[in-house]
C-alpha cells in the first residue's frame, strides 16, 4: 500500500522534539508499505536532504521514508497571523501534491488543524480513504487558552474540524479526552482508535545519578528536569514559583533543570535572573537520541502544564512518556489522565494546579527520600514496559491504517 503521510512537524531522532511520525512511519515500512511524508521545515531541525537551503522543495529517503519537505520555515516566535500563514502555506501546497500523486490512502496528523485539509481533497476530489489523527482538539484547546478569540476565526477553525471528522473514515486521537472530541462532533458510527504517544523502550533506559554531569549541580542534589516547550501552554512560571520557595526554604540541595526552546524561554531565564534563581538551569534543545544520556540520570521529571482544563483529559505529552520509559519518578502540577495514572501506578507524584508550596513540598519529599525515588522510578519503567511500548503501539497504529 502507498500511503501518503501529512506531517507539517516531521522530526528525526537525530533532532531535538517527538518522534512519533518518524516511528509510525518506520513501522509500515517493516510491514511491507511505502511512505512518502510531507512536511515543512521546523526550527533549528534539519533533515539532511539533498539540495540547499533555499529550495523551494527538498526530496529524499531517510531511513527508507520517502521525504518531500517545503521551504516554509516555521518556529515557536512566531505571531499567530504568521503561524496561520506558514499553516495555510502548507495545506495549499499538500493539496497539490494530493491531486497529482499516485498513492492508496492519505494519512495527516495534527496540529496544526490545517493538516486536514489535504486529506479533505483527497477524499471528495480523488476518492481516497483518508485517515485524521488528532494530537490537539481545536478550536478547543485555542479557545479555553484565550490564544484565539475572534469569533469568525473560530467558527472557521470549527467548520474545518467538522469537515475533518467527516471526510475521514477512521480517526486516531491521542487521549481519552480527545476521543471522546471527536466522537462528539463525527457521525454516528465513526471508528477512533486511542493510540497515545508511547515509550522509546530502547532509547530511553533507566541510568545512574553519579553520570550527571550539569554546572552548578553538586553530586549530593536532587536534579529535577523537564523537557520540551517552553510556550504559554507548559505554564513554566509555576515551576519558578516553587523554585523561589525551595531558595527561601534553604533547599540549594534541588535544582530545577529545562531543557528545549519556545516563546516564553527568554522571559523565564530573565525572571530566574532578576530573581536570582540559582536554583534553575536552562539548556538548549537536546536531540532525541542523545537526551536520554541526561533525562536518566536526573531524579525526577516534571510534567508541567497551565491550568486549562481542555489539557486535563486532551493531551498526551511526549515527555510524561520519556520519563517513565528512563525510570524516572514524575511530578505532575495538573489533573487529568495521567495524575490519576501516576497516582494508580503509584509512579510519581501529582499536586493541585497554581500551588507552588505543594509543589515545592513534594520536591523536598522526593529529594528526601531516595527509596521513595527508586520505588516511584521502578514502577514508572514497569509501567512503560507494560501499557506504552513504541512498537505495541506501532503495530495498533498500522492495524489501523491496514485495516481501512
Amino acid at each position: 500500500m502507498k500511503i501518503l503521510y501529512f506531517h507539517q512537524y516531521f522530526n528525526t531522532p537525530s533532532a531535538a522534539g517527538g518522534t512519533r511520525s518518524y516511528e509510525m512511519a518506520r513501522q509500515l515500512i517493516a510491514r511491507g508499505h511505502q511512505v512518502t511524508m510531507i512536511c515543512a521545515k521546523s526550527g533549528k531541525v534539519n533533515l539532511g536532504l539533498p539540495g540547499n537551503q533555499d529550495d523551494p522543495v527538498r526530496k529524499g529517503v531517510i531511513d527508507g521514508i520517502h521525504v518531500i519537505q517545503f521551504n516554509l520555515e516555521y518556529n515557536n516566535y512566531m505571531s499567530l497571523p504568521q503561524r496561520a500563514w506558514i499553516f495555510l502555506r502548507y495545506a495549499f501546497n499538500s493539496v497539490l501534491l494530493t491531486l497529482k500523486l499516485d498513492y492508496d490512502l492519505v494519512f495527516a496528523t495534527s496540529t496544526p488543524l490545517t493538516a486536514g485539509i489535504p486529506g479533505i481533497f483527497a477524499r471528495y476530489f480523488r476518492r481516497k480513504p483518508f485517515v485524521f489523527e488528532v494530537r490537539d482538539l481545536w478550536p478547543e484547546l485555542p479557545k479555553a487558552m484565550g490564544v484565539v478569540k475572534n469569533p469568525w476565526v473560530l467558527a472557521g477553525m470549527s467548520l474545518l474540524e467538522w469537515l475533518s471528522y467527516r471526510a475521514a473514515v477512521a480517526c486516531i486521537a491521542l487521549s481519552p479526552g480527545i476521543k471522546k472530541g471527536i466522537e462528539r462532533r463525527s457521525p454516528k458510527g465513526r471508528y477512533v482508535a486511542m493510540i497515545p504517544n508511547g515509550c522509546d523502550l530502547e532509547l530511553f533506559r533507566p541510568g545512574s545519578r553519579k553520570d550527571l554531569v550539569l554546572p552548578g549541580v553538586g553530586p549530593k542534589d536532587c536534579v529535577a528536569i523537564f523537557t520540551g516547550a517552553h510556550g504559554m501552554a507548559n505554564g513554566l512560571d509555576a515551576v519558578l514559583d516553587a523554585a523561589h520557595l525551595l531558595q527561601e526554604r534553604k533547599r540549594n540541595d534541588i535544582k530545577l533543570v529545562f531543557i528545549g526552546d519556545g516563546k516564553l524561554k527568554p522571559h523565564l531565564k530573565q525572571r530566574a535572573e532578576t530573581e536570582k534563581l540559582e536554583n534553575c538551569l536552562f539548556l538548549d534543545p537536546i536531540p532525541k537520541n542523545q537526551l536520554n544520556q541526561l533525562v536518566s540520570c536526573c531524579d525526577v521529571g516534571m510534567m508541567i502544564l497551565d491550568n486549562v482544563p481542555a489539557f486535563y483529559y486532551g493531551t498526551s505529552p511526549n515527555k510524561f512518556f520519556d520519563y517513565i520509559s528512563a525510570g524516572l519518578p514524575v511530578l505532575n502540577n495538573y489533573p487529568g489522565w495521567l495524575a490519576d495514572m501516576i497516582e494508580e501506578h503509584q509512579c510519581g507524584i501529582a499536586v493541585p494546579p497554581k500551588n507552588p508550596e505543594a509543589f515545592a513540598d513534594a520536591l523536598c519529599k522526593l529529594a528526601d527520600d531516595p527509596i521513595l525515588r527508586q520505588k516511584y522510578g521502578e514502577n514508572a519503567r514497569r509501567l512503560a514496559e507494560t501499557s506504552f511500548s513504541r512498537k505495541d503501539l506501532s503495530n495498533q497504529f498500522t492495524d489501523v491504517l491496514t485495516g481501512i
